[in-house]
């Protein structure tokens, strides 16, 4: 499934959302500005204000507010300046085909902007003109979620004792609270009821564990291209959902022996095409993908509370896009 006819129906709030990021960001710093060029000139899927549009218009009848746009704006924003701060933390050389800020001018340079663009973000919700004190801490949560999930993952790499429990909230902190956050900000934007509220969180919580988890099969998958080589998560000591699902499949003893080897992952590399292979002999991924299809059909079962629209139509297609995507 291809989004651009999702962006083609937002049409001129669409256009308004992108010239808003775009003016956030704007300094009297030449070089900060041809920073911040470079990395929307490489912006991606952009879902998440994608996802805080089709809320605002599913959820309300009138036009999209500037309140709406805000939200969708300082989504996209906060997301971009986690990923400025996980290519430092992850040593990334590459995202989306193309070399990390951290790989072309250092780690410094990419937390810097990185924190740019999070105060770009905040800047955007605290200049709302509804609703303020709560949409700056449904944010400010998300941030807290944000950092505890990198925690959370770092101790679990060094204890390597992840089992599906941990690993869900992990990505539920990393990436699902800031699904839930753009969604739930634009429901509140447009007054929405309580119910309503209710609902769209369930939706994009569970929308945003089926994304991360189809993101951690492209890891166990040569078919897919996505921009980085397979075994990566593997290799910085991270437990996802195939390999916890290839332990469903497995006996104690060989459970502890591939624990022990992505323990001792750093000192022999080999091991990593060990793993991938006990992942697929097990049927990890299998397990992978039944789990995703659990979560995109409670995203769809969320999705019952709200009225019936075009916009309703199309975040239900997003839940397909999500689920079936192959980068």
């Amino acid at each position: 499934m291809d989004i651009e006819p999702i962006k083609e129906y937002c049409g001129e709030d669409w256009d308004r959302v992108n010239q808003r990021i775009r003016a956030a960001l704007h300094s009297d710093i030449d070089l900060l500005n041809s920073v911040n060029g470079m990395i929307l000139s490489h912006s991606g899927k952009q879902l998440r204000p994608l996802l805080s549009l089709l809320v605002a218009k599913a959820c309300s009848d009138a036009p999209v507010s500037d309140d709406s746009l805000r939200v969708a704006a300082a989504a996209e924003l906060l997301h971009n300046a986690t990923l400025l701060h996980d290519d430092v933390a992850d040593e990334s050389d590459c995202r989306r085909g193309s070399p990390t800020l951290n790989y072309l001018m250092g780690p410094s340079v990419s937390v810097l902007v990185g924190d740019y663009w999070l105060v770009a973000a905040m800047n955007e919700i605290r200049e709302a003109e509804h609703f303020g004190s709560r949409l700056i801490s449904i944010f400010s949560r998300t941030l807290s979620h944000l950092a505890e999930g990198e925690m959370l993952q770092l101790q679990k790499a060094r204890s390597g004792d992840t089992c599906e429990e941990d690993y869900l909230r992990i990505i539920f902190c990393k990436t699902a609270s800031l699904f839930e956050a753009a969604a739930l900000a634009a429901a509140i934007s447009v007054n929405a009821s309580e119910t309503v509220e209710k609902a769209v969180s369930r939706y994009a919580v569970s929308l945003g564990l089926a994304f991360q988890i189809r993101d951690d099969i492209f890891d166990y998958s040569r078919e897919f291209d996505v921009g980085k080589p397979v075994g990566v998560d593997i290799l910085e000591q991270k437990i996802t959902m195939p390999l916890i699902g290839a332990f469903r499949n497995a006996d104690a003893q060989e459970e502890r022996e591939i624990r022990k080897m992505v323990a001792d992952i750093h000192e022999h590399h080999g091991y990593a095409a060990d793993i991938l292979d006990f992942v697929r002999k097990k049927d990890g991924i299998g397990y992978a993908v039944r789990r995703l299809g659990d979560y995109a059909q409670d995203a769809a079962d969320a999705l019952s509370s709200i009225p019936d629209s075009q916009a309703k139509k199309h975040l239900e297609e997003i839940i397909g896009f999500v689920a079936n995507r192959n980068k």
